[in-house]
């Protein structure tokens, strides 16, 4: 057993030096000092770059199918009423939601920007006891409520209980709605006089819509489905004398959840309306992206390109609103947040602690064994004056005798 340790004492490659040995000196304090400071520094760095994470970001072809589409929106209107501003969403594959009201919430805002009412908007007419019925009489305690389409019922059992309901078959039909005020769900409703309430204010609507991922368009139009139609209501253009002014700004539109880094571009951005009418398009690129953070929570959300167009109705037929055309990207991408691997970090930690330990003592031993030549050579030099004084002055002894001799003789 001896023998083994013996064996094993002989491989030590870290002899030890009896500290009778040992020659300290004051150089050798101040790089003792220097390099640990160094090393410190060293290693906290090293420590905040571990613990720092980086986000690796791939591309890859977008294989996902039957996915939808989740648009976030905030857009402000400072010269259309709320009354009158709808918003539609149509795409590619022929599916169309016209005037969308589930999720949204419309702010009624003065000239100066305050809130003057904020309402969840809703489908239907309010409850009042006893509305007018398809048959002609007053809702009967016993009946179910079914309110007359006005000659545009569909079917026998067709019922239209909002003035929203009427003025869509009316639409189906090609038909003009000449009086509104003559309609009992509308006049319950007060909608021309909730228009003429709202006269001089402006608009803010947010919500969020859910889409087919194919691409498409939403808008915010003036004017409700009537003007899609080509239905232009008499009674309700002279209350609108100024809702072909689309100025908006676009305080937020986002397609999916936020991420770390999101940077959506048309965030902030404000377009004043000039002299002319007409319709402003945003034409944009969405981009899938998969985010996973550090925890391995992913978020799927989309990233976005956009250039925008203004057209004239001058130039031709333009429905005065504002457009968002979206198309989908075929490249995701997948961003991916990862720490600095451990035994990276303990590799550094090595090299930091082995490398300044190395230079630092390459840096004594060069001071240390500087100041021993320069020693000496000062030593030496010292030897080498005191020899040639005492030649000179041997020299000039001699001479002197010699000149003593010379003169007594």
């Amino acid at each position: 057993m001896d023998k083994v340790f013996n064996r094993l004492r002989n491989l030590d490659a870290y002899p030890k030096v009896n500290e009778d040995f040992y020659s300290r000196t004051l150089a050798g304090g101040v790089v003792t000092v220097v390099s640990a400071a160094v090393m410190l520094f060293l290693f906290f760095s090293e420590l905040n770059l571990y613990l720092y994470t980086v986000t690796e970001s791939t591309l890859l072809v977008d294989t996902s199918r039957g996915d939808t589409l989740h648009i976030n929106f905030d857009v402000t209107f400072p010269a259309v009423r709320c009354s009158i501003l709808s918003l539609d969403a149509m795409d590619i594959s022929g599916e169309q939601h016209l005037d969308i009201r589930h999720n949204i919430v419309k702010k009624r805002i003065d000239a100066n920007g305050n809130v003057v009412e904020e309402r969840k908007d809703g489908i239907g007419a309010p409850k009042i006891e006893r509305p007018l019925q398809k048959h002609g009489g007053r809702l009967g305690h016993d009946e179910k409520y079914c309110g007359s389409c006005f000659g545009a019922e569909e079917s026998d059992e067709h019922c239209c209980n909002s003035c929203e309901e009427v003025r869509e078959a009316y639409r189906k039909k090609g038909w003009a709605l000449t009086n509104m005020d003559l309609i009992d769900q509308c006049q319950r409703e007060g909608y021309v006089q909730r228009v003429k309430d709202e006269e001089g204010e402006g608009c803010n609507i947010q919500g969020s819509l859910e889409v087919n991922k194919v691409a498409g368009n939403f808008h915010f139009a003036t004017g409700k489905s009537f003007l899609q139609s080509a239905i232009f209501l008499a009674d309700l253009l002279a209350l609108q004398d100024n809702h072909y002014n689309i100025s908006h700004r676009i305080n937020k539109l986002s397609f999916g959840h936020h991420f770390p880094g999101l940077v959506n571009p048309l965030d902030g951005v404000k377009w004043v309306q000039g002299p002319t009418h007409g319709m402003y398009q945003y034409f944009i690129k969405v981009v899938p992206t998969i985010y996973t953070d550090i925890r391995g929570r992913v978020i799927h959300s989309n990233q976005y390109s956009v250039t925008e167009h203004f057209k004239s109705s001058e130039l031709g037929v333009a429905v005065p609103g504002v457009f968002f055309f979206y198309d989908i990207s075929p490249i995701k991408v997948n961003f991916k947040e990862e720490h600095i691997p451990f035994l990276h970090f303990l590799t550094n930690i090595c090299a930091i602690i082995g490398g300044v330990f190395t230079v630092a003592g390459i840096i004594d031993s060069s001071i240390y064994y500087g100041q021993r030549t320069i020693k000496k050579k000062m030593e030496l030099g010292k030897y080498r004056y005191l020899v040639t004084f005492c030649m000179k002055s041997l020299s000039f002894a001699v001479y002197l005798v010699g000149w003593c001799i010379e003169y007594s003789l």
